[in-house]
């Protein structure tokens, strides 16, 4: 998936989310966020902060990177 906002990121973190089967309570207890924050960050709230962001989808194990438009990552 193509992160082009907020919304997608949030959509691409819900959608690995249930592929792993795991709840927003499940991931909140692990991590120490809130269960609000991830219900945020999922809704693609534009104040969500940023390294708890990353944090979550690393932990999802999605990897992030950013490369300028028109390349393709190998």
């Amino acid at each position: 998936m193509k992160v082009t906002n907020s919304v997608t990121f949030g959509q691409a973190v819900r959608e690995r989310r249930k592929e792993l089967g795991y709840t927003q309570d499940s991931i909140a207890s692990f991590t120490g966020l809130s269960v609000s924050f991830l219900s945020d960050l999922e809704n693609g709230k534009k104040t969500i902060q940023l390294d708890k962001a990353i944090s979550v989808a690393m932990l999802l194990g999605l990897d992030l990177s950013l490369t300028p438009r028109g390349n393709r990552q190998s």
